[in-house]
């Protein structure tokens, strides 16, 4: 593929859509279960589409889509209503998806740089499975259908398009909305947003132009079931084109579905893109109109809302002056988070806190890969092992033995220190005598250190170190020696 133009503007907007997390399905009451393995189980006449079957709206799943509209400060509609979306595909039963069209549940907003266009709420589709391989053509040899999703609410956030100079950067920043929109989601608790279930699948936008002021045409791909899948798959694309009016002869991009290929790690024509002409959307006259503004109190709503990933972040920073790669763990791990809340409350120092959190992040969790018996130990526990290594009571390597320990059977870590003799000694009178034996025992390293070569100093250290069992405080040992070595 070909590098970046620097004559091309790249723009990219994105359609995410979300299963929701509710009991039952969008207009039935059938169970809205995801990880149910036995196909055709959760349905009825409702999500099967019989004659005569009425559907009845689902009002936690209108709830949480209002959430997310409040917390991406979003303006949601005080009039809704759901629409037929006419299309003959068959994991669509009833031959129409109810959706909504022209008056979605919450227009505008923003996130993670990206303006928000609308988020709207409608049903997903059943589930096609393909079976053997036919000889002849090289596909599956037959399909089932199974309709266990069929009716699921769906939540589908749609952005404006985004220009970026760069297919690295618009790849990027796409990825990293994808990834925000999952916490936001996951924060709020109205999805699960798992992308290998298919929980949440992101659609991207694409299009490049030589002139900022206009958008080329577009070409929509799919089938992006990763974080990995959506920067790949972008890149791949915008790159494609690129090439297509790079080459001088005269090739057009065409308006297209394109799916996404993992394994060939490129994208494919499916079909010419529909227009909103195509689906012939109408009011569906099965299902009330709604008003919003007097069904929920969104200002309760809106109050009630938890502490989300932008305010978090924001906190951690000025509360804890800890590294932002820091703050991410943390970010992605609320339960994590939370504890290490409590330790750094018990320290009361953001120096302390830094510490704590490089210890967690590339101590706690290395261990915790590697031992599945590894679980996070009292905060109480961890604070004091902090505390006497940041006092310079044991040493680096002893703390982390400790941490080995307390993250399996939690104790006290002084108790740990005392029993083993982990301990630092700080005595100076007890040093000297050390100091002064290294020393004699080592002049050629003396020397060196005289010449002007200040490194050679830690050769000592860690000789002194070793001759005390590991005790000695590195820090009192480096004071000593200087002192010992400045005299003539």
């Amino acid at each position: 593929m070909s590098e970046t133009s620097e004559k091309y503007y790249y723009t990219v907007g994105l359609e995410v859509h979300a299963e929701l997390k509710t009991n039952t399905k969008m207009f039935c009451s059938c169970k809205n279960d995801p990880d149910e393995e036995k196909p055709n189980i959760n349905i009825c006449p409702v999500c099967m589409a019989h004659p005569g079957a009425l559907p009845v709206i689902n009002k936690k799943a209108i709830e949480h889509v209002i959430k997310v509209g409040l917390a991406i400060d979003g303006s949601v509609a005080d009039f809704t209503e759901f629409d037929r979306k006419n299309y003959f595909y068959p994991d669509i039963p009833k031959g129409y998806q109810i959706s909504q069209y022209k008056f979605p549940i919450v227009s505008s907003g923003h996130l993670a740089d990206f303006a928000i266009t609308r988020v709207h709420l409608e049903e997903d589709t059943a589930n096609n499975k393909h079976f053997g391989s036919d000889p002849a053509g090289g596909g599956a040899s037959f399909s089932l259908v199974d309709f266990n999703r069929a009716g699921v609410p769906l939540m589908e956030l749609v952005t404006e398009a985004h220009t970026f100079k760069s297919v690295e950067e618009t790849a990027k920043a796409a990825s990293k909305f994808a990834k925000e929109y999952q916490l936001l989601l996951w924060y709020l608790g109205v999805s699960e947003a798992n992308m290998e279930k298919g929980e949440m699948r992101v659609e991207a936008n694409v299009s490049l132009s030589s002139d900022p002021k206009k958008l080329g045409t577009k070409v929509e791909v799919k089938n992006l079931n990763s974080f990995r899948s959506v920067e790949r798959a972008i890149k791949y694309e915008l790159e494609r084109m690129q090439e297509l009016l790079d080459d001088g002869k005269g090739a057009e991009i065409i308006q297209e579905t394109r799916g996404w290929d993992e394994n060939k790690q490129s994208t494919f024509s499916q079909r010419s893109k529909e227009s909103s002409e195509d689906y012939r959307y109408f009011p569906d006259p099965d299902l009330p109109k709604m008003k919003l503004h007097e069904a929920f109190d969104l200002e309760a709503m809106k109050q009630a809302l938890p502490e989300l990933p932008v305010a978090k972040r924001a906190r951690y920073e000025k509360g804890f002056g800890i590294k932002a790669e820091d703050i991410e763990v943390y970010i992605n791990d609320p339960v994590l988070g939370s504890w290490f809340e409590g330790v750094a409350g018990i320290l009361r120092d953001k120096d302390k806190a830094k510490i704590a959190s490089n210890f967690v992040t590339s101590d706690y969790l290395g261990i915790k890969k590697s031992n599945e018996e590894a679980k996070l130990p009292s905060v109480e526990n961890f604070a004091e092992l902090v505390t006497i290594f940041s006092e310079g009571k044991i040493s680096s390597r002893a703390t982390k033995d400790i941490l080995g320990r307390i993250v399996v059977n939690d104790e006290s870590p002084k108790k740990i220190a005392e029993e083993n003799n982990l301990f630092q000694t700080s005595d100076e009178g007890v040093l000297k005598e050390i100091v002064e034996k290294i020393i004699t025992e080592n002049p050629d390293v003396v020397s060196v250190y005289k010449s002007g070569k200040e490194n050679a100093i830690m050769s000592l250290v860690g000789k002194i170190i070793k001759e005390s069992n590991g005790s000695a405080n590195p820090q009192v040992v480096i004071k000593l020696l200087k002192e010992k070595l400045a005299r003539p």
